[in-house]
């Protein structure tokens, strides 16, 4: 296949390339692929002519601006689906979230539950998929991949706050007890998946699959683990979650925390998606449980803290704000 990765200076991006023969894209592409932005249509129907196949891996973070958020995932979107189009290309694969399900109370969550987005970052998910609907029922063979929070080697975002006060012999606070059992992936698991849906029949492949961990525990096990890990004997440190939810929300809205308020709640209860359809169509068999990703991930960072700080990425540590003065605290 000639496969065109879009966002392949990302962390997913970065990680399929190492896995795939494929042309990357990126408005940064360091010190390989192309560079171009994903919302210049024009360009990018040049750079797809000949392709066999999209992965569409470009998007923007929830701490992003909100109009960023929405040109990035929505424009960008509809860009790449209209360049894919225009140059010929049968396949494009695109990689969404299950954050289009908002704050689902069903759990496991299936992909027929509907699409509740609450902020502009889920909102926007929900109109790129309602994009590649539309051209997949104008004929394009347009596979949608929803993916939990991935771990794993380049990986540092909010998780570099749990390993760097880990490292430094700090106990981490928890919202609540820590009783809530979240499903995350790790990043070879995903990568997995697209490779089944590149290589699937397009009747399997024409469709919208949850992919996830199938092995987790809560919230609370699983930081522990790090800090079991890190070797300081410290602890997972509940708080009341009202009070300590108030405080987070107002230091995310004054701009002194990284923390946004879907990721607030989603921590406070159940949060897994069911991953049979994905098991059953495309033979999906996850290798790894979130303990495996989340310490894999601690282990990559160790080696590699010191590379990228303070950025907005995920394979950036993203500034703590004035929760770097609460490490002290624990």
């Amino acid at each position: 296949m000639g496969i065109v990765v879009t966002g392949s200076a990302g962390m997913l991006g970065s990680t399929l390339l190492r896995r795939i023969e494929a042309t990357g894209v990126d408005l940064n592409p360091g010190s390989g692929g192309v560079a171009a932005d994903i919302r210049d249509t024009a360009r990018m129907t040049e750079l797809l002519a000949g392709a066999d196949a999209v992965v569409h891996c470009a998007s923007a973070l929830p701490s992003y601006p909100d109009a960023e958020i929405h040109s990035v995932i929505v424009d960008g979107t509809r860009s790449v689906l209209t360049a894919a189009r225009n140059a010929g290309v049968p396949r494009v694969v695109h990689i969404s979230s299950t954050a289009v399900y908002g704050l689902p109370k069903l759990v496991p969550t299936p992909e027929d539950h509907p699409r509740e987005p609450v902020d502009p970052y889920s909102r926007a998910k929900t109109a790129a998929e309602e994009i590649a609907e539309k051209f997949r029922a104008d004929g394009l063979c347009v596979p949608v991949v929803r993916p939990k929070t991935f771990l794993g080697p380049g990986r540092m975002g909010l998780f570099a706050m749990l390993f760097e006060w880990a490292d430094e012999g700090h106990g981490f606070p928890m919202l609540g007890k820590g009783t809530a059992r979240i499903q995350m992936l790790a990043i070879e698991d995903l990568v997995d998946a697209i490779v089944l849906v590149l290589n699937a029949p397009d009747d399997i492949a024409n469709d919208t699959y949850n992919i996830a961990a199938a092995e987790f525990a809560t919230l609370r096990e699983d930081f522990q683990a790090v800090l079991d890990a890190a070797g300081h004997g410290k602890k997972v440190v509940p708080l009341p979650a009202a009070p300590a939810l108030a405080v987070l929300r107002l230091l995310g809205r004054t701009g002194l925390s990284p923390v946004y308020d879907r990721l607030l709640y989603k921590l406070l209860d159940d949060s897994h998606v069911s991953i049979a359809k994905a098991r059953d169509r495309l033979g999906f068999a996850p290798r790894f449980s979130n303990r495996d990703a989340i310490l894999g991930t601690f282990t990559w960072w160790k080696e590699h803290a010191q590379e990228k700080t303070g950025g907005r990425t995920s394979r950036d540590a993203w500034r703590q704000g004035a929760l770097s003065l609460a490490k002290f605290l624990f």
